[in-house]
């Protein structure tokens, strides 16, 4: 590896926020990302603060290694209930509303082979697989392949 993508690869990525996670002034910043690596797979760890359910947000993969995280922030039982009107004196969790965040993995990668886990800390974590080129035998088949059925002869 040439230190060009040494550099490249501890690079920091490009990481899009809009809606509340771009508005947010202060308190624990919406759509801060951590990316790690492995030899098979990516690993993502999205800060959600003020997400509570699963459910209020949906994710995509591309296989180029594009994720985009959209959601949205409800608003507290406490203030959507209430009689009286809550004005707030201070406020650092983002506010309600929609929210997207997008960044690029290091790689590509199948995404279909994910496994995504929402903690009760606010944390989006996933794991998603690198993209791997079957290898192919002079025959064209996989250099696995077997069919059960033929033993060569």
């Amino acid at each position: 590896m040439n230190p060009n993508e040494s550099a490249k690869s501890h690079a920091k990525p490009d990481i899009i926020l809009t809606g509340t996670a771009k508005t947010c002034p202060n308190g624990p910043p919406l759509g801060l990302v951590d990316i790690g690596s492995s030899e098979n797979a990516y690993l993502f760890r999205v800060a959600l603060p003020g997400v509570r359910h699963k459910c209020n947000i949906k994710f995509d993969i591309q296989r180029e290694g594009r994720v985009r995280i959209e959601g949205v922030i409800t608003e507290s039982e406490a203030l959507k209930n209430s009689l009286k009107g809550y004005e707030m004196k201070v406020q650092q969790l983002p506010s309600p509303g929609p929210f997207t965040i997008s960044f690029n993995l290091p790689g590509p990668v199948d995404p279909r082979l994910c496994s995504p886990q929402f903690r009760t800390d606010g944390i989006l974590e996933v794991i998603v697989m690198k993209f791997q080129i079957p290898l192919v035998s002079a025959e064209g088949l996989p250099e696995n392949w077997y069919n059960g059925s033929f033993p060569a002869p």
